[in-house]
């Protein structure tokens, strides 16, 4: 139904996936392509946004491919454990099974609930491909008891193994659950049918099913959420699966967001000692979301960037809400989306190579849009007068100007991420971490200012001048690495002279040794026998060189390592805002994010309620301040009306005036013979207005009054 009325622009494909929160603004982004103050660039934008975003979710997705690698390896190796002994059909397998035990898998995932579909979904799809084409995802909702999850499991389990090659043989077509008595037996009957079958294939069939599962696979049943499981379902599938472990090789993997123990909590000992765990711990969301930032925002292989204030709602959301990297990531989709929504300019934001031949095909207004830019009027300013006539007048100089801006901003965003990793290094390690633990804060403290001028900055120069000889070596060849990896020649110069204090250390260490011995041969002459004029004269001589000592060699070395280290970060962490043409790749419209994101139920539902415009974009719904349209829905005009009343509403007086409003549109030769019915229809309305409003909350029954109401929200909501 909705679709005919979608337009060519929407960024509803599938490639491009809206998340839930663009539901407020879904009229804006729908009519993106019908814009009319830009619509010269319209396609072009879109196209852009596309692509780019296609890149950032290939590149997520294969993070989180890297990062579940080790964890699924070792389930893999766990599952080809659990049952080896069932396959080789020895009788060794029962007496390491306990003649009863299950294999079982602990999987902790964490509190970030929204992150486990995908890794149950990542974790199916790697055991289909390398244990077992027998999977069943199990979540309790759908299993309120054990019939329903016998019926889940089985309905489940009983579509896996049919694949291309077998759709041909009549005897593997889908049955019908409704035939099948969904018991341990029947589904024992079906998995000893199934492996029969796969036995009695064609040697070819059966070498390639081979190449990937066990003669006999194990079946695995992943419950998504256990914590949420009843006691009385798992306690009872677990005993009746232990009974049938000889015949059914059974595999269980919990999902647990909480701890381990929440097992022995949930179960008994009689049917906790049934199941034979082995714990699996997954990457912290934390962990997770550090790597995400790293791979997408500090490299200069993705154009598009988040301001400090957007960067931070996104991060205060990820750790004071649901630690959850999808939610963290589908916020990141909405900034690409906003920014290209609203920056007209945004078509330069995409690979130097391409910004750089889309500059030459600029329009004279697209040229204007730039020169309103306040970046690039700070830059004009510090111009000379001729050049600034020329920028101002000239679009062909313009756009080589522009063009060389885009290059030095390029550069800026190579040589920033290079130094950032580089202060990281001396901070990370730092007492009270100053400047933040990890590289996010740091990078959102150089965004927000001249990082340079803040006391934490101060306080981890003070600390980094006090630093031990083996950190300090160990922090420079870590830095000489971080550069060394860049592709230009911009930082030889630095690594050149960071290997030089490496050098200088590894020279101090033979002068230390002289040191030494001179140090002991002092002290030897103060264990001589001596009287005690000398002896004082002499601890007075000591105490006074104390008091006037100099800086030693390694004091002065490490002054001078902290210094040039500052000396980096003053000429390239410069704040992104003080940069020509920032606005092109930035997104720092932090208001509109706290908007869709930072949800305000009571808010939203009064705009609904009181003005439905805001959300349905209909124009027949629009309305001056206080009038009430006929044409609103009914719970509208019930809402607009009860604003009206005091603490107590009477229902008759209430109909009365829905009545009125709704009749407005009735002209005034309506016939009676239809007035009875009309009221009829007026009234079951008003009903069903009331009953939601009372859902909402908005008004409770009186038990002072039998015809009243009782008002709860005041104050315009």
């Amino acid at each position: 139904m909705y679709s005919e009325n979608v337009p060519r622009h929407c960024f509803t494909k599938k490639d491009l996936i809206l998340p839930f929160f663009f539901i407020k603004n879904i009229y804006r982004i729908n009519h993106f392509g019908e814009r009319k103050d830009d619509s010269e660039d319209t396609e072009l934008r879109y196209v852009t946004c596309q692509s780019l975003w296609n890149d950032i979710k290939l590149e997520t997705e294969q993070i989180q491919e890297d990062l579940n690698k080790q964890l699924f390896d070792n389930l893999v190796s766990f599952l080809r454990r659990s049952h080896s002994g069932f396959q080789e059909k020895t009788t060794e397998w029962t007496c390491q099974m306990k003649s009863r035990e299950i294999p079982t898998a602990a999987l902790v995932l964490g509190v970030n609930v929204t992150d486990h579909d995908l890794t149950f979904r990542s974790l199916s799809e790697v055991l289909q491909n390398n244990i077992t084409p027998y999977i069943a995802l199990l979540e309790a909702k759908d299993c309120p008891g054990i019939k329903n999850l016998m019926q889940k499991l089985m309905g489940q389990l009983m579509n896996c193994y049919i694949d291309v090659d077998s759709l041909e043989d009549e005897d593997y077509a889908q049955v019908s659950q409704n035939r099948i008595r969904c018991s341990m037996s029947s589904l024992i009957n079906w998995y000893e049918s199934v492996t029969k079958k796969t036995d009695s294939e064609t040697p070819r069939k059966k070498r390639t099913s081979s190449s990937r599962h066990c003669q006999s696979p194990p079946v695995v049943v992943i419950f998504k959420d256990m914590e949420s499981f009843t006691t009385k379902v798992l306690q009872d599938f677990i005993v009746i699966s232990s009974q049938h472990i000889r015949e059914f090789p059974l595999v269980l993997i919990f999902g647990i967001a909480t701890s381990p123990m929440i097992i022995h909590s949930l179960l008994p000992h009689s049917v906790s000692s049934l199941l034979c765990i082995e714990l699996f711990q997954s990457l912290s969301s934390k962990e997770h979301l550090s790597t995400i930032i790293d791979k997408l925002l500090l490299t200069a292989r993705f154009p598009f960037k988040l301001g400090e204030k957007v960067l931070q709602v996104l991060i205060n959301i990820f750790l004071y809400h649901d630690f959850s990297v999808q939610n963290f990531i589908k916020g990141f989709q909405l900034c690409i989306v906003e920014h290209f929504y609203s920056q007209p300019l945004s078509i330069l934001c995409c690979q130097l190579v391409d910004a750089k031949k889309r500059v030459n095909s600029l329009s004279h207004n697209q040229c204007e849009n730039i020169r309103r830019l306040p970046s690039f009027r700070r830059y004009v300013e510090s111009q000379a007068s001729e050049k600034q006539i020329a920028l101002l007048t000239t679009d062909s100089y313009l756009k080589e100007v522009i063009q060389k801006l885009l290059e030095d901003l390029h550069v800026y965003h190579e040589n920033y991420v290079l130094v950032l990793r580089c202060l990281h290094v001396f901070t990370s390690s730092l007492p009270k971490y100053p400047l933040g633990k990890q590289i996010r804060e740091l990078h959102c403290a150089c965004l927000e200012n001249q990082v340079w001028e803040t006391e934490e900055y101060e306080s981890s120069l003070q600390l980094a001048r006090m630093l031990n000889k083996s950190d300090l070596v160990t922090m420079l060849q870590q830095c000489v690495e971080i550069f060394v990896s860049s592709s230009g020649k911009e930082f030889d110069k630095t690594v050149e002279k960071l290997k030089e204090f490496l050098t200088q250390f590894q020279k101090l260490e033979a002068d230390a040794f002289q040191e030494r011995d001179v140090s002991v041969s002092s002290q030897k002459e103060l264990q001589k026998k001596t009287d005690l004029y000398h002896l004082q004269k002499t601890l007075l001589e000591l105490k006074e060189s104390r008091r006037s000592k100099k800086l030693t060699k390694f004091e002065m070395l490490r002054f001078e390592v902290v210094d040039y280290i500052d000396s980096l970060v003053r000429n390239y962490l410069v704040p992104a805002d003080r940069k020509t043409l920032h606005e092109i790749v930035y997104f720092n419209t932090a208001s509109v994010l706290r908007e869709h994101l930072n949800a305000a139920p009571r808010i939203a539902l009064h705009t609904a309620l009181n003005n439905p415009y805001w959300y349905l974009k209909n124009q027949a719904l629009k309305s001056d301040g206080g009038s009430i349209s006929n044409k609103a829905p009914d719970i509208c005009i019930v809402y607009k009306l009860h604003l009206e009343c005091g603490r107590l509403i009477n229902l008759v007086d209430w109909l009365e005036a829905f009545s009125t409003v709704v009749m407005a549109v009735e002209g005034p030769n309506a016939d009676a013979a239809s007035s009875d019915q009309v009221d009829d229809v007026i009234h079951a309305r008003f009903i069903r207005a009331v009953s939601e409003l009372e859902l909402l909350g908005f008004i409770k029954p009186s038990k002072q009054k039998t015809d009243h109401v009782a008002r709860l929200t005041w104050g315009g909501c």
